[in-house]
């Protein structure tokens, strides 16, 4: 990470142009090899994400801010493994929003991502890294809205709020949360998830994926 961390120090961002230090960054992310989706769970590094906007309308609101964490391998939780990127603009310290929608791009280290309600992030995802980067940013997605109700099939089908899962776990936080918390919560849903996924035949990253899409298309179709 001391790389990362002196990449995002360094310099400004061009109005004209992405800086020397960031276009070489990006073709770094680019280049590296992508993690082997097949493996075993606890071979496997999966990252949560969640969003800060100002409003719920991707074509008319921004992104404020992101947060992630990483489950390692064996779904654990580390702390410093963990980002929050904040593009509110009203701390002037900190790095611009190029230079920290690259960190998370090495953050995630093409790992598979982890959400609720993936349609709604990736709107907002696609044309912040569209714009600002210029990439068509298609990751390895596990949306939780989706594959919660395929995998704890005792419950109702259907997609539900994502207050009912944290309820039905114990989970249920007083108060408002903000995107860490959410993150913080999604990720110990995903951990409940794990432990009960292989019983249902979902053995690694590449088949939850795999889920996710067939179940979305299949309760959207019918």
């Amino acid at each position: 990470m001391l790389g990362l961390k002196k990449m995002l120090r360094r310099g400004k961002t061009a109005k004209t142009g992405l800086p020397q230090d960031i276009q070489q960054a990006i073709s770094d992310w680019q280049e590296s090899a992508a993690p082997n989706l097949t493996a075993a769970h606890y071979r496997t590094r999966y990252v949560v994400l969640d969003l800060k906007t100002s409003g719920f309308d991707p074509a008319q609101d921004q992104l404020l801010g992101m947060s992630a964490i990483a489950l390692r391998e064996g779904g654990c939780i580390i702390p410093g493994d963990a980002i929050a990127l904040d593009f509110s603009g009203r701390d002037e310290s900190l790095p611009s929003i190029d230079r920290q929608l690259t960190a998370f791009l090495h953050f995630t280290a093409k790992a598979p991502l982890v959400c609720y309600h993936w349609a709604f992030i990736r709107a907002f995802l696609e044309r912040a890294y569209k714009a600002q980067l210029g990439i068509d940013l298609q990751p390895p997605v596990i949306d939780l809205a989706w594959l919660l109700p395929a995998v704890f099939d005792d419950m109702e089908p259907s997609v539900q709020p994502l207050d009912t899962w944290l309820e039905r776990f114990g989970m249920a936080a007083n108060g408002r949360r903000d995107a860490m918390d959410n993150t913080l919560a999604l990720a110990r849903l995903m951990q409940r998830l794990l432990a009960r996924a292989s019983d249902k035949g979902l053995t690694s990253a590449a088949r939850l994926i795999e889920e996710t899409t067939a179940t979305s298309h299949l309760r959207r179709t019918y």
